[in-house]
């Protein structure tokens, strides 16, 4: 996951230089930036109404140039971002853009009624009428209202005739929807458009002169001193000081999405003849856009991107003031860009890969998601409010920096090139497919060559038998575990219980079980002889059926001299043994080799983890002097060839308390032996 985090870093770092190349050969062609101002005499006519479109404000009523380029001019300062943007927007307006059809009362309440920080234009057509609004107009409208957030739909009567008439909708008219109060999730007015001139320009001035009544306008300079020294329950508050009847159509828009975060204020400066008590509070020119949060004011428009355009703006905004929706989306997005790392960085078949992100992304989002839900609990404690509001004042602070006028920039140009965007990032992950099959090779690595079949007949055999996959080594394996408190084990086994499901368990581990030899305190090698009769020590082989062993275990049952089983000094002793892959001869002493009542075991020479016992539960047997035994990690013993056996048939637990031989077992201190007890 680091690798994944640092390898998304280091792309947004190769965007935010190639951003700046760009910068750099458009200043070589042209010699200008971004930034730099556009005196709006040299712009022409069609320029400046594409400018005044994007911004919302009317020119219906100006059929001069003069008029027109006075109107740009009062409305903010121009840039050669904005005016590029502009242009660009005015080239994709000829795309369809979407429009929603409500089926009836329900689905209108959904949308438009139970919408607290939207705007909606709803075009409502009577039962058996036809529409206010041509269908060419209604595009038209659709079009231009949809770059200021405004969603539109379609009302047929038809479909619900009984909602029409309880709302009084008796003739085919337009219905605006728009946020009653100034806080957040309130009251959701609707107005009725009762004007008789149903052109798209009369419409449109009929929805921003509604929606600039929402913001709080001030036309005398007492009033702007109460409204600047008044502390209130908005911390930050956007003032746009200008010469204009009404504000912008984007700075009314984002006063309704921002409702109940920031406070959107209009100073009329029209009739002021003294300009002191702007200079006064930092307002330098006219007109200006000046932000005031509790750390000072500061005017937007100054750094890198920032444009009078509501992308723009609702940018800015949103860094400054974010809500945790914002929040939320950002790791969203940060999160599913570092999953699709995992495209580039599995090597092998293309199967393998997608089903590596598939898993990645279930997994990641998932995460996300468990890991919000307690942050959000957590800000609803009043005990952090103080600490919200520091980070707040952290996040306005960085906000308003060089860097972070570049970053909001950048987001705003990949936002609007997706393309440039996806194309750099598939661009950075083929280099980190490329440098990692490099590294693999290197390291001799065999999976990168795996096709799609092996691939496949592999994943089959990882999901029969890694679902129990046991312990492959206990070399490494604290004592002390917490392996009994494992949740994935628990979840694996109620997935897929052993009831109805045998998983494959590869029997690797058997090797790396504990093997020791029996012996027997003051016992001479003559009389563990004459106790090992020759008679009674079988010679036999014992073969596994392919059903109980697998390939690699099955090997043929080899008989032992006498000298293997108790070192080389009993001639005519015999044991079966029986060998497994790279573990050693595995070999059980039959017959009276037991202990006698006169010699004790020796148990100095037993694991400290492991059940005293003399006797064999599976062969129900003795043990035998310098037979070899085997114990589980549970602690009981058995002749390491019977346990071998009954492991290697498909049992992979303990016979006697059936405790899974793969799994390690908390280290528990055992009693000392009975014979210490009584000395103590």
């Amino acid at each position: 996951m680091w690798l994944k985090l640092f390898l998304l870093l280091l792309y947004f770092l190769i965007l935010f230089v190639l951003a700046r190349f760009f910068e750099a050969v458009v200043w070589c062609e042209t010699g200008i930036f971004a930034t730099r101002l556009v005196d709006p005499v040299t712009l022409s006519f069609k320029k400046l109404k594409t400018i005044l479109e994007c911004r919302g404000l009317g020119y219906s009523g100006l059929p001069e140039k003069k008029d027109v380029r006075e109107l740009v001019e009062k409305s903010g300062d121009l840039m050669e971002g904005e005016l590029y943007s502009a242009l660009k927007n005015e080239e994709e307006a000829s795309e369809t853009v979407s429009s929603t059809t409500f089926s009836g009362e329900m689905h209108f309440y959904e949308l438009v009624e139970d919408t607290k920080d939207g705007i909606w234009l709803v075009q409502v057509i009577a039962k058996d009428r036809h529409p206010l609004v041509s269908k060419v107009n209604w595009n038209k409208m659709v079009r231009k209202v949809s770059q200021f957030g405004i969603r539109t739909g379609t009302f047929n009567c038809s479909n619900d005739s009984r909602y029409c008439r309880k709302r009084g909708w008796l003739k085919s008219t337009l219905i605006m929807s728009v946020p009653q109060t100034n806080t957040s999730k309130g009251k959701v007015m609707l107005k009725e458009y009762n004007g008789n001139k149903i052109e798209t320009e009369h419409i449109f001035k009929w929805m921003t002169t509604r929606i600039a009544s929402r913001i709080k306008t001030i036309h005398y300079t007492n009033q702007l001193m109460d409204e600047w020294n008044k502390s209130d329950q908005y911390q930050v508050k956007m003032y746009l000081f200008a010469k204009l009847d009404q504000p912008p159509a984007f700075f009314s828009a984002l006063s309704v999405k921002f409702t109940g975060r920031i406070e959107f204020i209009f100073v009329d400066v029209q009739n002021w003849n003294s300009q002191d008590y702007l200079k006064a509070i930092g307002v330098q020119q006219i007109p200006s856009y000046l932000l005031k949060t509790p750390e000072g004011s500061y005017r937007y428009g100054n750094s890198t991107g920032e444009f009078m355009s509501l992308n723009a703006m609702d940018a800015f905004l949103r860094s400054i003031q974010p809500e945790v929706n914002d929040l939320f989306v950002l790791s969203l997005v940060m999160v599913n860009l570092m999953a699709w790392m995992d495209l580039f960085i599995t090597q092998g078949a293309t199967i393998k890969r997608f089903v590596v992100l598939i898993s990645t992304l279930g997994t990641y989002n998932s995460l996300l998601i468990l890991s919000w839900l307690p942050i959000l609990g957590f800000l609803q404690l009043p005990y952090l409010d103080s600490f919200y509001e520091y980070s707040l004042k952290l996040l306005r602070y960085a906000d308003t920096t060089t860097i972070a006028s570049w970053v909001r920039a950048d987001w705003s140009f990949y936002s609007s090139h997706p393309a440039l965007f996806l194309s750099t990032y598939l661009g950075h992950g083929l280099l980190i497919d490329y440098f990692e099959k490099k590294r693999r090779r290197n390291n001799n690595d065999d999976e990168i060559n795996a096709n799609n079949l092996e691939w496949l007949s592999s994943l089959w055999d990882w999901y029969t038998s890694y679902l129990f996959h046991p312990i492959v080594s206990f070399q490494n394996f604290p004592i002390e575990s917490d392996w009994d408190d494992d949740p994935n084990l628990l979840l694996e086994r109620l997935a897929f219980p052993d009831l109805w499901l045998r998983p494959l368990i590869p029997t690797d581990y058997i090797k790396n079980l504990p093997t020791w030899h029996f012996k027997c305190d003051a016992q001479s090698e003559e009389e563990a002889a004459e106790n090992c009769q020759e008679s009674d020590c079988e010679s036999e082989n014992e073969t596994k059926t392919e059903t109980e062993l697998s390939d690699d275990e099955r090997r043929a049952a080899q008989s032992r001299s006498k000298e293997e089983c108790l070192g080389g000094s009993l001639p005519d002793c015999t044991c079966v043994t029986k060998n497994f892959e790279d573990s050693p001869n595995a070999r059980k002493c039959k017959g009276t080799c037991s202990t006698k009542d006169n010699f004790e075991p020796d148990w100095s020479t037993w694991p400290g983890d492991m059940l005293q016992c003399t006797e064999c539960v599976v062969c129900l047997e003795h043990f035998g002097s310098g037979c070899i035994l085997m114990g589980l990690p549970c602690g009981h013993v058995f002749h390491q060839q019977c346990i071998v056996v009954w492991l290697a048939g498909g049992q992979h637990c303990c016979p006697v308390c059936r405790w899974p031989s793969y799994k390690m077992k908390p280290y528990r201190p055992l009693p000392p032996p009975p014979q210490q007890q009584q000395q103590q």
